[in-house]
């Protein structure tokens, strides 16, 4: 199972992150083999975290891993345990010094931008085929950022093309990784 996750998952990367540009920093990763793929089979809350902290340390020890996508293919099924679970992430960055050494991105299938309706297709931009949690290191943000023009930009440029393709279009996409 872990194997055809992992397979999905990087299919998801290349279709939608890299394919519609969503993150203009992924295909250079993509390419450089520097994406790690974790699954965590696990339903609990607890050692999903667990597996969180543990990435953190991972990263500390090997610089070949630019970032890493945490899957969690059995767990977090309802959006809302789902960001209760980010910010949880988000608090044991602080708790264990993590914090401006590492961000968490957050994906889920049923994505939801606050004030966006369920079927905007702009909640595509980050609707991905598990729920995941995406360690990225912060110095390597902040230099990619430097080189590129106009990053606050990027958010919008997404929405825009996301709702350009429509929410159909953007399922259909998503749904063609699985």
């Amino acid at each position: 199972m872990q194997a055809q996750v992992v397979a999905q998952t990087q299919k998801w990367v290349q279709e939608i992150v890299v394919g519609c540009n969503f993150c203009p920093f992924a295909a250079r990763e993509v390419k450089r083999g520097s994406i790690r793929y974790l699954v965590e089979e696990s339903a609990e809350l607890k050692t999903c975290l667990e597996t969180f902290i543990m990435e953190c340390a991972r990263l500390d020890e090997d610089a070949s891993i630019e970032t890493t996508l945490i899957i969690f293919p059995n767990a977090f099924k309802k959006f809302n345990d789902y960001l209760d679970a980010v910010a949880l992430a988000e608090k044991l960055l602080k708790l264990h010094k993590y914090e401006g050494v590492y961000q968490v991105a957050s994906f889920h299938p049923l994505y939801r931008f606050s004030k966006t309706p369920m079927d905007d297709a702009a909640n595509y931009t980050n609707r991905s085929i598990y729920p995941m949690l995406h360690l990225l290191r912060e110095e390597s943000i902040e230099k990619a950022l430097e080189h590129y023009p106009n990053p606050e930009d990027i958010p919008d440029r997404n929405t825009m093309f996301a709702r350009e393709k429509g929410a159909a279009y953007m399922k259909m996409l998503r749904d063609s990784c699985m």
